[in-house]
């Protein structure tokens, strides 16, 4: 017994130091802790800094999302900040040697961390966003911004919450010859904000849309989030700019998006009816027309746990009670 114990002891040690291991390496190859911000052009005085399309990591730092800002007459109008105080900073920097302004407003397209932990740069006051957006970062953001804490360490360091000082209640906003309007909207979150510039033509989604990069869903709502993406269609536009993805001049990710929430909900609909568990959920079959997307398994293993329960509560007969859907 006893020498079973140090092996088991030996082995738990040599997982711990692989681990360390591990932990030293992805802070290692994030040293300097700067992000390497890189705009691109999409329309006249509008720009991208287009994410990877990763999860979050110690390696890039939460550099995972759409960022976009617009020169115009009277400074800039910049949509979503980032995940940290550092990529703030560093998309401040950008955008002043990009353009020579300073930014004027801010728009938060929905609460999630990656969107919005750059806003303390920028100030509450430059910063609109829908009502529900700001409730749900008042609720829900000093817990966002501990989990990436834990899952990103140093990249964050000084990043607190700050909260959008102005709501979105207005129908649109002016700024020099570009006017952009609001397009309240809700299916990722409980309040998405969509602004398509008139003058551009170019809209952008926030995430409402995803492109080669599986939708995550949280918080999400899916019957509210297609009805949202059907509103989408009807907009006029030029160039659809999505929350995460390449910049779209066809629709494919409002088409895409569609599609992948629709698939992924029939699956597990059905695999809720066919009783089985979440773990094996987890396993279906991805079709061809997906298995391109980035992070697609483990987006699915995470919607598994997002979605599942309620899908269980919704499609699950109570013992005694008959089917839910049916009656009987």
């Amino acid at each position: 017994m006893a020498i079973g114990a140090a092996t088991g002891a030996m082995s738990l040690q040599a997982e711990f130091i692989e681990h360390a291991a591990n932990f030293l390496v992805a802070e290692a190859e994030a040293a300097d802790f700067t992000y390497d911000l890189k705009p691109m052009r999409i329309a006249d005085n509008s720009y991208l800094i287009q994410g990877k399309s990763e999860h979050f990591s110690r390696q890039n730092g939460g550099n995972i999302v759409n960022v976009a800002f617009i020169a115009t007459e009277e400074g800039v109008v910049l949509i979503d900040t980032g995940p940290s105080r550092r990529y703030g900073e560093a998309l401040r920097k950008v955008i002043r040697s990009t353009t020579g302004k300073e930014v004027v407003r801010v728009y938060n397209t929905h609460f999630h961390p990656d969107h919005v932990l750059g806003n303390q740069v920028f100030g509450a006051g430059n910063i609109a966003a829908l009502p529900k957006t700001i409730s749900g970062l008042e609720t829900t953001g000093e817990a966002f911004s501990d989990n990436l804490y834990r899952l990103l360490g140093d990249w964050m360091r000084s990043t607190e919450v700050t909260i959008p000082g102005k709501p979105v209640t207005f129908s649109s906003e002016k700024f020099g010859t570009h006017r952009f309007e609001m397009l309240p909207m809700s299916g990722h979150t409980n309040a998405d904000l969509a602004i398509l510039d008139h003058k551009t033509g170019v809209l952008y989604t926030g995430d409402l849309c995803f492109l080669d990069r599986a939708a995550t869903t949280p918080h999400a709502d899916i019957a509210n989030w297609q009805n949202s993406l059907k509103q989408l269609k009807t907009v006029p536009h030029k160039l659809l700019l999505p929350g995460h993805g390449p910049a779209d001049p066809a629709d494919r990710a409002i088409e895409q998006t569609s599609a992948y929430l629709a698939w992924l909900e029939s699956e597990l609909i059905k695999a809720v009816k066919d009783g089985k568990d979440m773990l094996e959920a987890g396993r279906m079959e991805i079709p061809a027309k997906f298995t391109n997307i980035h992070v697609v398994k483990e987006e699915i293993e995470r919607s598994v746990a997002h979605l599942y329960p309620a899908l269980e509560e919704r499609y699950l007969p109570l013992v005694g009670q008959g089917d839910k859907q049916t009656g009987h």
